[in-house]
């Protein structure tokens, strides 16, 4: 402590050398304002040449910042601040720059980012969903414009022509879904042309932990559909929701989010299904081999009926299961659990149940972003998952100081004996404010509690400034129901005694900026203009916005007056850095700003990790109904409670990485080596070698290199020569003759083998010959792959009993897998011999593989052990440019009077003129 009073922590000793940079940045600036638009530009040509001639990126680092601090001060109206400088350049050196909200992360990644582009080899930019993507990549846009650089957007629903286009300019916008799916994709096709990533140089992810850390807990999987199987689900839904009326029959862990059958419940279930038939005939019980399938079911209708909540896990639109974000509160449209979860929900909503999916490819988001060359983040919250960034990505985070300094005030959390008291505490507040005219936003951890207060909200009485007695106080409420608003709920917040009801406020894009937000003021009364059918012209656009600076700035003055924004929140979330990000939402820029969080002992977190305990020391202090306990001790229990779910998480994490690393060097080389032969035009030497290490391991398998003739199988090794290679051989009769060998015997079958593989190919031509092998070659590595990867699946979900037998399950799985894998290369070497010698050609209109549009994109969720799924295709399966050329007609029944800006009725929460409305 000591030292660092001296000589400052390491991070402050880090900001100051880059300080010193900042200020030979600074000393440019004459130099670089007197540059005209054409010579600024000219600049991006200079430094590739630079580049080219030797010199590194590094050396360019402060001309290139200042350069582009010049252009978005022409282009945006915005110039960097110095703090702004320093993250951008512990971005370029691959950290992580954690910056409080409101201190423009935005711009500060164009200048690493123009940097690094300078390369030629591709920058990727990654935000959380495709709505900041589409937003950042066109704003930021504008600066990478004026310097001569492209810049692209990945959002969902992009054709391939388009990704491809957006992947080759010099910078990318997208979401971390969408890279690494399209990364997966880029896997399964079939010629080189359709890929649509050109490599992983240089990434800078915003939302850095949301991504890294929350996202990282769900692997990336496409998959493809198998049997309709929607009755036996009903069924099993049906059953279940019987059984659970008895609380004995199961047994639910709520800290590790677990529910598993009693041996009662067994044992009452295995007589439902017995009675009904459904059970396997001459089976021994419910966990007879030949129930498997069955047992899985009831597991996951338990799952269903148990563990998810309508209104808090998922709500219900127009019949279909939507899941909601536990993180971001936001629906997760198109998104589906797998592994039958999703489909049991179904059955237990009553909805329409989809078939199941098959997994064609997978991979983890650490394993993805860990190919990327260079890797940097930035975030509002980071520092409490510093060492998770360092031990898994090998990133350092580092805290840059804000532009002004923080004038918020951060009250010790209320906690009261009941969530009735608590509520009660919180209209209060929520009153006091509004009267005041100081603008509040209340922060809740799901769908329901916001839906609880609003009511409650609706229902308050409470005496106005007047003196009269008021029903209800006026509010917004932003959570996965009102997704299509959330911009415009949002940028209104900061207006003097408004009343925001937020599900959760990580990533959510907009600022809150006290008075109101500009931008989206003007932007909604051009929408109510155009709604009138009104044109608006670019003289009445100027005007109106004079105006609305004017009111806004008077609303500001009023805010500031009230204390700025007062963040309330009403639970502590399991991350401490939820809460943060809620509590950084004010006091943006050096405002002033005051947080608070109210607590019970009702409350989840509490009442998992402390409720019991905490109840008595209440009851034991003699705590009156409606008071409340307040005190930095309890600060320091809660924090406690949560950097243990934390550390939980991160070992459910850690464990997923630990598993995944076990078959990425599998999935590099498959990937690798499936590249290598959609690259080659001619792969007859692959096959020469694979069909001839087949017949090594024939001849090995039945004429053993040391056993006596007398010991050999050659009737075993006539028929799989028969069977494999299509040729009927005397190998009975070589194996008669004296002092033979089973070299001699294996020469023999390789030289009638490669006779027999000239005619087949005189039969078809070289040139057709080339395209089967290969078509043959890339078919069979996927089906082998795919066959690989559900081995692994059911490996992974049993693995885990082998610790019963004081085995390490992690290096059984090594073992186990590596196994398998030497069985993959074994079996797509026989398949493909077999399949190019004894199949027969002949001429067809070739077969379409199956189109990506119908493949599903999961992301399994470990703290569940189950499947979040991503569709991935447009509505309908079409193009863009398919749908856009589809008539009027082709749309439902009263469609077509839809609003360009009304909300799409097909339900997926995009505007019309975004969604189906793009047919017109």
């Amino acid at each position: 402590m000591l030292f660092q009073r001296f000589f400052g922590s390491s991070n402050d000793r880090k900001v100051k050398a880059m300080t010193a940079r900042v200020a030979k940045i600074n000393a440019l600036e004459p130099q670089i304002q007197a540059l005209s638009d054409e010579a600024l530009r000219a600049k991006t040509t200079e430094f590739k040449e630079r580049l080219a001639k030797g010199e590194t990126l590094d050396q360019l680092l402060e001309e290139a910042f200042a350069v582009v601090r010049e252009a978005a001060r022409r282009v945006l109206g915005q110039r960097h601040f110095d703090v702004q400088l320093v993250g951008g350049m512990v971005l370029h050196q691959g950290g992580i720059a954690e910056m409080r909200t409101g201190e423009g992360k935005t711009l500060v990644a164009t200048a690493p980012v123009y940097l690094n582009a300078l390369a030629g080899k591709g920058v990727h930019v990654i935000t959380v969903n495709d709505y900041l993507a589409q937003l950042h990549g066109d704003w930021m846009g504008q600066v990478y414009s004026f310097l001569g650089l492209t810049s692209g957007n990945i959002v969902h629903g992009l054709s391939q022509g388009q990704r491809q286009a957006a992947y080759n300019a010099d910078i990318t916008y997208g979401t971390n879904n969408e890279f690494g799916f399209d990364y997966l994709r880029d896997n399964l096709v079939y010629d080189a042309g359709e890929m649509v990533q050109r490599g992983h140089h240089f990434v800078i992810v915003d939302e850095v932990d949301s991504i890294l850390i929350d996202e990282a807990r769900t692997p990336l999987i496409i998959s493809g559909p198998t049997d309709d199987r929607s009755e036996l689900y009903k069924t099993i839904d049906l059953l279940v929701k019987d059984l659970i009326t008895d609380p004995t029959t199961f047994d639910h862990d709520e800290k590790q989010k677990q529910v598993i059958l009693t041996e009662w419940g067994a044992e009452k279930i295995e007589d439902i299904l017995m009675s009904g038939g459904h059970l396997a005939e001459d089976s021994a019980g419910l966990y007879d081999a030949a129930n498997v399938s069955i047992v899985h079911h009831v597991n996951q209708a338990l799952r269903a009926n148990v563990l998810y909540t309508r209104e808090k896990d998922y709500i219900v639109r127009s019949g279909e299961v939507i899941l909601i974000d536990e993180f971001t509160g936001r629906m997760m449209q198109g998104r589906r659990l797998s592994e039958g979860l999703h489909q049991a929900i179904e059955a237990k909503e009553g909805a329409h149940v989809q078939p199941e999916n098959q997994t064609l490819a997978s991979v983890t988001i650490q394993n993805y972003f860990r190919l990327y060359s260079k890797l940097s983040g930035m975030t509002g919250t980071a520092t409490t998952e510093a060492q998770e960034f360092g031990d898994i990505y090998k990133m350092d985070v580092m805290e840059i100081p804000t532009n002004r300094p923080v004038a918020r005030i951060d009250d010790d959390d209320e906690v009261y004996r009941t969530e009735a008291e608590k509520n009660l505490a919180i209209l209060k507040q929520i009153e006091d404010c509004h009267l005041r005219g100081q603008p509040i936003l209340v922060g809740t951890v799901s769908i329901e509690k916001s839906e609880t207060l609003s009511e409650l909200l609706k229902e308050h009485k409470f005496t106005d400034a007047k003196g009269k007695t008021v029903k209800g106080v006026p509010h917004n409420v932003l959570n996965a129901r009102y997704h299509e608003q959330e911009a415009l709920i949002v940028a209104d917040a900061g207006i003097p005694g408004a009343v925001t009801i937020a599900t959760n406020m990580a990533g959510r894009g907009t600022d809150i900026q006290l008075g109101g937000n500009v931008d989206m003021r003007v932007l909604k009364w051009r929408d109510e203009q155009l709604g009138l059918g009104i044109e608006v012209t670019p003289e009445m656009a100027i005007k109106r916005k004079a105006e609305i600076e004017t009111e806004i700035a008077d609303l500001k003055v009023q805010a500031l007056a009230a204390g700025g924004l007062f963040v309330l929140g009403t639970e502590r979330h399991e991350s401490r850095r939820i809460d943060n990000q809620l509590r950084g939402r004010t006091g943006r820029q050096g405002d002033p700003g005051h947080s608070k969080f109210f607590l019970s002992c009702e409350d989840d977190l509490l009442r998992i990790f402390a409720g019991e305990r905490l109840d008595g020391i209440m009851r034991t202090f003699g705590v009156q109904e409606g008071e409340a306990i307040t005190h930095k001790w309890l600060n320091g229990a809660i924090a406690t409670a949560q950097k243990r779910v934390e550390q939980r998480n991160y070992e459910i994490r850690k464990n997923l990485l630990k598993y995944d690393d076990v078959v990425n060097d599998q999935r590099k080389a498959v990937f690798e080596q499936r590249a290598e032969f959609m690259d080659a035009t001619d792969l007859s030497d692959v096959i020469t070698e694979m069909r001839q290490d087949t017949i090594e391991d024939l001849v090995t398998r039945h004429l053993p290199p040391k056993a006596y003739a007398e010991q050999w199988d050659v009737e075993g090794l006539h028929e799989h020569v028969v069977a494999m290679l299509g040729m009927d051989l005397p190998i009975a009769q070589w194996a008669g003759e004296e002092g033979i060998a089973n070299e001699e015997i294996q020469d023999r079958i390789q030289k009638a083998s490669d006779a027999r593989a000239i005619e087949r190919e005189a039969a078809v031509g070289p040139e057709q010959m080339r395209n089967i092998e290969k078509s043959f070659l890339l078919q069979m590595v996927d089906l082998q792959w795919r066959e690989h990867l559900m081995h692994l699946d059911h490996l992974r979900n049993v693995i885990g009993l082998r610790g019963y037998a004081q085995r390490d399950p992690l290096n059984e799985y090594k073992t186990e897998a590596f196994s398998l894998f030497e069985k993959l290369l074994v079996d797509l070497r026989q398949n493909v011999t077999r399949w190019l010698m004894t199949v027969e050609f002949s001429y067809a209109e070739p077969e379409e593989p199956a189109p990506l549009s119908n493949y599903t994109e999961v992301h399994m969720d470990p703290l569940t052990g189950e499947n979040a799924v991503q569709m991935g295709a447009l509505p309908d399966g079409l193009s863009v440019e398919q749908r856009q050329a589809l008539p009027l007609s082709a749309l439902p029944d009263g469609w077509q009077q839809t609003g360009r800006n009304s909300a799409c009725p097909c339900g997926s929460g995009k505007k019309f003129k975004h969604c189906h409305g793009t047919l017109i």
